[in-house]
């Protein structure tokens, strides 16, 4: 039987408390740094109205991690780029403070200063294997600190929505796609 959280004496709520704040801190400085440093282009990459240049390697790495099992993996590479399209078009329509909270998520991932301590990937994104990838995506996922888990979760919606867009993706799941009028 193992001890949960609240049973251990090293950790106390307090001190789970002390570590959110911390970590809240932490990703907040380190955003604020990169919007003020000009680390974060806010210019969006050619042929894309939201996504950034530093937005797209991260993007092209986890996607198939994240869209394991849901095709192919030969359907899911050849559909990465059209999600990505979807991925951009969606972003368009968030409210302003959503899609600046989602910037700096992607900010988080971009810069290796953030990315190498919170994701665990401490090169390029090119790099990581997609057993890194994964390793990340459930550490985030089962993370005790409430914004690791709410990083995690914003990531999955956005790549599973911009995936269930392409009515490509349809059929693997058998909707038959919206009714003729």
């Amino acid at each position: 039987m193992n001890p949960s959280l609240t049973d251990s004496t090293a950790l106390s709520r307090r001190g789970i408390l002390k570590i959110g704040l911390c970590a809240s801190a932490f990703l907040a400085t380190a955003g604020l740094g990169a919007s003020l440093s000009g680390c974060s282009a806010s210019a969006p990459a050619s042929g894309f109205a939201m996504l950034r240049s530093s937005d797209l390697p991260f993007l092209r790495a986890v996607m198939p991690v994240l869209l394991d099992g849901v095709a192919s993996a030969q359907e899911v590479a050849a559909g990465i780029e059209d999600a990505l399209k979807k991925l951009d078009y969606s972003l368009q329509y968030l409210s302003p403070e959503m899609f600046k909270l989602t910037q700096q998520l992607f900010d988080v991932f971009a810069m290796g200063i953030t990315r190498g301590p919170l994701t665990g990937i401490w090169g390029s994104w090119e790099n990581a294997s997609s057993e890194q990838i994964r390793h990340f995506l459930l550490r985030w996922e089962n993370s005790y600190l409430n914004l690791l888990r709410m990083g995690q979760g914003s990531l999955l919606k956005l790549v599973i929505m911009a995936w269930y867009f392409r009515p490509a993706s349809w059929a693997h799941c058998g909707y038959p796609g919206p009714p003729h009028i």
